[in-house]
This record gives structure tokens, sequence and C-alpha cells, in this order.
């Protein structure tokens, strides 16, 4: 008997990593008008911000239903095995509560953990849980470690425009017309499972250096994951923010992992976004 971990697509964990990580997938679906489509299935993150940018309107994602999460649970449970089902945060979505609805059909042999993010705050919840199964952990303390980390994931991202806040209606035209004539970059964090404004800066250069001044303030424990994302159709704002921010990683890692920011977050912030994400520090066992 193992002990196996079901991510929803959330984490931006596409279908060939999941394999990769010995993980199950569950996608969550995206709609572009009558067009339906299961987010890192048969729609990568490239393709999401290709149809993106040329919408008029915002996509809509849809939670993940309790007969779903079942119909990957069974299998796995029949195999003998005990399960691990990390979701986005309840904050964003119901998807952690119909996780609950389907595991409680299985007893003691499946248990949902909210882990209060997403994105690659969801993605390095679920490389720890991975790490404790490797280390031998029983899946009860898998999880009850698992619920003390989260609390210590730090998701801080710096957005490159307004326009996707504004379609969503998390602020005002006028807002946004102001926001983009002055060039503001707004910084947002995932604060308490949901996601908030934290700082304003005026053009990118001074976006990025806020978003390293509030990374540097919470400290990011190196023995625990981490990593950057970035959102759009190609890595340039990546690489210009990984050298504004060399002095965060120099001598403590060789190279930086980062990921392509996917459907959930990607919806909102639009392409041109750059977020770090890490466990602060004193957080591993």
């Amino acid at each position: 008997m193992a002990i196996k971990i079901v991510i929803d697509s959330a984490s931006d964990i596409d279908l060939k990593e999941a394999e990769a990580l010995g993980v199950t997938l569950i996608p969550m679906e995206i709609q572009f008008g009558d067009e339906k489509y299961e987010d890192g299935v048969n729609l990568t993150h490239e393709q999401f911000f290709e149809k993106l940018i040329e919408s008029a309107e915002l996509p809509k994602t849809s939670q993940i239903n309790p007969y779903t999460f079942e119909e990957k649970f069974a299998p796995l449970v029949e195999e003998g095995h005990e399960v691990i089902a990390i979701t986005i945060s309840s904050k964003l979505s119901g998807t952690f509560r119909n996780a609950q609805t389907a595991a409680k059909k299985f007893g003691n042999q499946v248990t949902a953990v909210d882990s209060l993010n997403a994105s690659i705050g969801e993605r390095l919840l679920c490389q720890y849980a991975l790490r404790l199964i490797e280390d031998g952990k029983s899946a009860q303390e898998i999880v009850s470690l698992l619920n003390e980390a989260k609390k210590k994931i730090n998701l801080i991202a710096v957005l490159d425009t307004l326009k996707y806040l504004k379609k969503g209606g998390r602020i005002g035209a006028l807002t946004a017309f102001a926001g983009e004539m002055l060039s503001i970059k707004p910084v947002i964090g995932i604060i308490d499972g949901a996601v908030k404004l934290i700082g304003k800066a005026i053009g990118s250069k001074k976006g990025n250096n806020l978003l390293n001044t509030l990374v540097r303030e919470q400290g990011i424990d190196f023995t625990m994951p981490y990593g950057v994302i970035w959102s759009g159709l190609d890595d340039s704002m990546l690489l210009k923010y990984l050298k504004d921010s060399e002095h965060l990683w120099r001598y403590q890692t060789d190279s930086v992992p980062s990921y392509p920011i996917g459907s959930t977050i990607g919806t909102h912030i639009g392409p041109g976004g750059i977020g770090v994400a890490f466990f602060s520090e004193e957080c591993g066992e």
C-alpha cells in the first residue's frame, strides 16, 4: 500500500508533469465562449494566454464536482492506496468542499487538504507532500504537516497590467484607466487563502523592487520548495526579474525553479505577471 497524491490543475501542474511526478491530476474546466477545455490536458498554458489575449471577455472556470473526485479516488483506494487530495484554496473555489464530500465516502482512506493557495503556492505544498512520502511519513503525519506548513507559504506577484482585474470586476474602470496612464504595477499576494492587493509601484523596475523587498522581509526557507512564476507567451519578464532579484538567490542556489502561470490565476492577472512563492524561514522540520 502506498500514499498517493491527487492535485487539481489550479496548481498549474499539467498532465505531463503530473505523470512524471507520480500524482493524479484532476483538470478544472475552462470555457471561452462555447468552447470548453480541460486545463493542463487539452489546453496548455501557452494556448490559454493566446486565447485570453484574443478574447473580449474573461473565460469561465468551473469548480471540480464531487463525482469527478470520486472517479479519481475510487481506483486508487481499490488498489489499496491511501489518498491525499490537495486543492485550490476554499476561499477561491468550492473545489475543496467537493473534495471533502467525495472523500467521506472512502472513510479514512482519503483525506482532502485545503492548500489555502493556488498556482505555485499549491504546487509547493504538493512538492512538500511528495518529499514527506519519500521520507516514509504516514498519511496522517503528512496531512498534519501539510496543514501546518501551508500557513507559511507566501505567494507574492507583481502585475504588468490592470486590464484583467478590471474585466473581472475586481477594480473599477476609472481606477484601471488611471493606473494604466500612470503605469502603476499592482502587487498582490494570497493572504489567508484569498487574493489581496498588498502594494503598488510606478513602473516595472519599482514593481520588481517592491516585490523583492516583500520577499526579503518574509525570508525564504531554502530547505523547502520555492520558485518563481510568470504569465504570458514568452519568458522575457521572467528573465528580467531573475536578473533584478539576483541578490535574493545568490549563494543559496545554483538555479531558481520557474513555472508558467496557468488559467486559474492567469485569468485575473493577464500576461506579464511575475511572482515568487516560498515557505517562510523556520518552516522546515
